[in-house]
């Protein structure tokens, strides 16, 4: 079951200069950054209400991030939902034809177990669903 929107994630080539941008948009300050050095990225997060805004900045020029940016230019990356029990849903969501990127969840940023689901399956969005560790 989909319990809420964690948060939406965005390509960034700067996490500090972007980080200045969305305090003033938001008229608060982030919460805080943490490099996931799988994934080659730096994720600053803000939090807005129960959900927020999660800033991804590449740490090497052949991370996804990087590859999203060179192709689409920096904006909105992926939307992330918050699920039960990831294992099962991932199941699911395989049962039900959507196709995913993660087939088993791997550790992302701020404590969570994530999978992507390919966008492809999902009329263009980039589907992240997480698990609170």
């Amino acid at each position: 079951m989909y319990k809420r929107i964690t948060h939406v994630g965005i390509a960034v080539r700067n996490a500090e200069h972007s980080s200045k941008v969305f305090s003033k948009l938001f008229g608060v300050g982030k919460e805080h950054s943490e490099e996931v050095g799988d994934q080659k990225v730096k994720a600053t997060f803000f939090k807005i209400g129960e959900a927020g805004v999660e800033l991804l900045e590449p740490t090497s020029a052949d991370s996804t991030i990087a590859k999203f940016i060179e192709k689409r230019g920096e904006g909105v990356h992926h939307l992330s939902f918050e699920v039960d029990d990831i294992d099962r849903e991932i199941a699911r969501l395989k049962q039900e034809g959507f196709r995913m990127i993660d087939e088993t969840p791997r550790v992302g940023a701020d404590g969570y177990r994530i999978a992507f689901l390919h966008p492809k399956s999902t009329n263009g969005v980039l589907v992240e669903i997480s698990q609170k560790l």
